[in-house]
């Protein structure tokens, strides 16, 4: 049955909460159009295979499902076990005033300042950085902490060129320029106030999903089949063949919630600090192609739900085919047009790929 137009204009008021991010690829301004297509279909449990920013584990949460949210990277997860699997914690004031400033009894690395001078913030935004992560590590409460780090990296992404870690470019902020694009002021606001202000976007964000909620750090191929629904939102391969690496992209993010010391993953040779690099078949035209197979395998108990562009490696119709090996009926939805922050490409569009029976 067609969701009814108040039902529809609700579940838009729900996903509205999600607080705006900048993460390259947000499916932020389309949850809800993606949602809509699959109106007509059964479904109690989802797997989003590949949660990125959770809008899309946050759309189906709200609409009433539940929702395991995945994505292999940690700092992800600690994203998805904010405003997925949580359901009830908030971050109270005192915390949210108090991260950035340092405590007597805390003895706190000064990592950021010591490895990151001058490539991405100024010494004394490293200094405040430094003290933040050290705090928010102490914070007793898994959903706490959570939300402490998903207002961290919000701060750290608003607060950068292009809201990522690919260059070392702090110059671009701090040159007595003309320029073209950008915000210096929100650049140059202070990191707390940037934190405040995202704290209790995440907070107003919480919601009780209508059953039970979980967030998994793991590669989806290593997740049991088990779920309705799998939603499938793999990182993009251009026309091109170049893919895109959001390890790489957010490496700076990444590296505050590494489980060991960030200072040894990293690639010291490179300019900007990034982690070492991980070899990734998803980002591999090649390589990505057997991915999918093995992916539509394991879940071809599920409904599969594939999100994708218009202009992507491997072609639709070769995902099209690989999906009709496993599943009975598929369809081709073209959506809105979508475009990422640094692409020059105008006419690649959302697509959405259901298979099903």
């Amino acid at each position: 049955m067609t969701a009814t137009t108040d039902t529809a204009d609700l579940l838009r008021e729900r996903i509205s909460r999600f607080p705006s991010t900048r993460y390259q690829g947000s499916k932020r301004k389309l949850a809800h159009s993606i949602l809509a297509q699959l109106d007509d279909l059964e479904y109690t449990t989802v797997l989003d295979a590949f949660g990125g920013t959770g809008v899309v584990s946050y759309a189906f949460k709200a609409s009433g499902k539940s929702v395991t949210y995945n994505d292999i990277l940690a700092f992800n997860h600690q994203i998805g076990l904010a405003l997925i699997e949580n359901s009830a914690t908030r971050l109270d004031d005192d915390t949210i005033a108090g991260v950035g400033n340092a405590r007597s009894d805390v003895d706190y690395d000064d990592m950021i300042e010591r490895t990151f001078q001058g490539i991405y913030f100024t010494d004394a935004e490293n200094r405040w950085l430094d003290v933040a992560v050290g705090n928010i590590r102490r914070i007793r409460g898994k959903y706490k902490r959570a939300l402490a780090w998903f207002a961290l990296f919000q701060a750290a992404m608003i607060k950068r060129p292009y809201n990522l870690f690919h260059r070392a470019n702090l110059y671009m902020r701090t040159a007595d320029v003309t320029r073209s694009f950008g915000n210096k002021a929100t650049w140059d606001k202070g990191f707390a106030e940037h934190f405040q202000v995202f704290a209790r976007q995440a907070n107003e964000a919480v919601v009780e999903g209508a059953g039970a909620c979980r967030a998994m750090c793991a590669d989806a191929l290593d997740i049991e089949p088990q779920h309705d629904l799998v939603y499938i939102d793999t990182p993009y391969i251009n026309h091109a063949g170049i893919g895109v690496d959001y390890r790489d992209f957010y490496h700076f993010l990444e590296g505050m919630v590494l489980p060991g010391p960030w200072s040894d993953a990293i690639d010291l040779a490179s300019k900007h600090r990034r982690l070492r690099p991980i070899k990734n078949p998803w980002n591999d035209p090649r390589a990505c192609r057997d991915q999918f197979a093995r992916l539509f395998e394991r879940f071809r108990d599920s409904i599969l739900v594939v999100s994708y562009r218009s202009d992507g490696v491997p072609p639709i119709a070769e995902l099209v085919d690989m999906l009709r090996r496993v599943k009975a009926r598929v369809s081709v939805v073209d959506g809105a047009r979508y475009q990422y922050v640094l692409s020059t490409k105008r006419t690649s569009r959302e697509v959405i790929l259901i298979a099903e029976g």
